[in-house]
């Protein structure tokens, strides 16, 4: 498979896939509107098990966003409730709960078979001028001097269980370049933090809301893992039950989701088959644009039950 080789037709091949990958996000994120306030999407065709959080987060987002006009979120609060069929369109449901001065608030309940499988309250604000004040980005090596996600993901290559190369090989519509790559694959503990530089593959439009709604999308794809650290587990251990139980996020300062952007991650506490972790995201001249936390589920299967 080329993109296995690591040679230079490899690298094509996963670029020109990741830009196909991207291609079929901004797709996914343009909504069907089917009535007043209510929205119908889809997944993509390569899920087979359960709709990905970050797609149902962001797919979200483009609803609420979608009743509102000059204002930008500055805060969403959702819950994962069942897991997503990704066999069958989602619908968006919308409550206009809030129109005020200066605010606006929405709730949004995704729906499928008729019951709802997750719920999202977002905050909507006009533009304001304030007190500013903002953690530090810490001092890390330039993305460019970094490996590429080609090259790191084929230097373990040997190490990735056959069954989940194909997933985890795919091309994706965000670069990923840990600053400090450790092979998940490998029985090594680590200390529950981790940081990466990414950005989307391609170029994208300006409006301001496609940005935050890539950014929820991407704040997923790698949260959860960093409460497995400390134990030496993956996602894809067959001796885990994981699964996202919430996820919020607020969004301070502008930014792109098409130019480098790093991803402070750190898992403060897991207990009770639950892994609490948060991040910080900022632009790569060291202004914080959002803030994440989500609590998962990492439930050793010895300890399992069928239904969460």
């Amino acid at each position: 498979m080329n993109e296995d080789s690591g040679g230079l037709s490899g690298s094509a091949t996963w670029e020109n896939g990741a830009q196909q990958s991207l291609a079929e996000l901004l797709s996914l994120l343009d909504l069907e509107r089917l009535e007043e306030n209510i929205f119908r999407g889809v997944s993509p065709k390569d899920r087979w098990q359960r709709v990905f959080g970050g797609q149902v987060l962001a797919q979200a987002l483009v609803a609420a966003t979608r009743t509102v006009d000059d204002r930008i979120c500055h805060s969403l609060h959702a819950y994962f409730l069942r897991p997503g069929d990704p066999r069958v369109p989602i619908v968006y449901e919308v409550d206009r709960s809030r129109d005020g001065l200066s605010f606006t608030a929405r709730r949004v309940v995704a729906i499928q078979h008729g019951k709802p499988i997750f719920t999202m309250s977002a905050s909507f604000q006009v533009l304001e001028q304030g007190l500013e004040h903002q953690s530090v980005m810490p001092d890390v090596p330039d993305p460019d001097s970094l490996k590429s996600e080609h090259e790191w993901r084929n230097e373990i290559l040997h190490d990735i269980p056959e069954h989940v190369r194909p997933w985890f090989l795919r091309p994706r519509p965000f670069e990923f370049r840990p600053v400090d790559p450790a092979n998940r694959f490998a029985d090594v503990k680590h200390a529950p933090r981790q940081t990466f530089w990414f950005r989307a593959v391609g170029k994208l439009p300006v409006e301001t809301a496609l940005h935050q709604c890539l950014l929820a999308h991407a704040s997923d794809m790698t949260l959860l893992d960093t409460s497995l650290l400390p134990h030496g587990l993956t996602l894809y251990a067959g001796t885990l039950q994981t699964a996202s139980l919430d996820h919020a996020m607020w969004f301070h300062r502008p930014f792109r989701a098409d130019e480098w952007l790093l991803y402070v991650q750190e898992s403060p506490s897991a207990s009770g088959a639950r892994g609490f972790n948060r991040g910080e995201i900022f632009r790569r001249n060291g202004v914080l644009v959002a803030s994440v936390a989500q609590e998962g589920l990492i439930r050793l299967r010895s300890f399992a039950v069928d239904k969460r």
